[in-house]
């Protein structure tokens, strides 16, 4: 009778060790606030629209996976059909805005110096500004290619897409080369 009491104490304590109070702070949707709505959080740096984001739309999501894969793949042609008219892109030592068209010859002539490409991706996230005029998605990837020559390499990459109206506008890319 003694051990089942002992067990039962031991139970109550560590249920009550387990149990939250309501003085947690919890971040809410709105970062900047804590559980009760009024206090600020004093970040250490300031920006324009701090914590000005949504998760945005499987949409999005879904035209920049296929715009990459089409590329991995060779079919250049529907890569750009995820494109608008007029892109922005970004790249190591690039800084330019091209027409569809424009585009079109640009992957093509990349895609055609690769025997093969290989994507491994590792995450993504598609989101939307809270006033609703800003919609990215970033992709997060190991890119493992063969050149023509036979050479192989890789590279880490992040891609920040930002679309309109269901298509890709500009396209910042940033680039860590792999050492294997």
């Amino acid at each position: 009778m003694k051990k089942i009491f002992i067990i039962f104490l031991g139970a109550i304590a560590f249920i009550s060790c387990n149990n939250k109070s309501g003085s947690s702070t919890e971040v809410t949707s709105d970062s900047t606030t804590t559980m009760s709505g009024t206090e600020k959080v004093d970040y250490p740096y300031t920006i324009d629209h701090p914590d000005n984001w949504n998760i945005g739309s499987n949409a999005n999501t879904l035209t920049a996976l296929t715009a990459l894969k089409a590329f991995e793949n060779g079919d250049v042609e529907k890569s750009v059909s995820q494109f608008g008219d007029s892109v922005h892109l970004q790249f190591d030592a690039l800084d330019t805005t091209l027409s569809n068209d424009g585009l079109k010859a640009m992957f093509t002539s990349l895609r055609n110096g690769y025997k093969s490409i290989n994507v491994k991706m590792s995450d993504w996230e598609s989101v939307v500004s809270k006033d609703g005029k800003e919609e990215w998605v970033t992709m997060w990837y190991k890119q493992i290619w063969e050149d023509n020559k036979g050479k192989k390499d890789s590279a880490a990459y992040i891609d920040d897409i930002r679309l309109k109206d269901g298509k890709i506008i500009r396209l910042d890319e940033y680039t860590r080369k792999l050492h294997n």
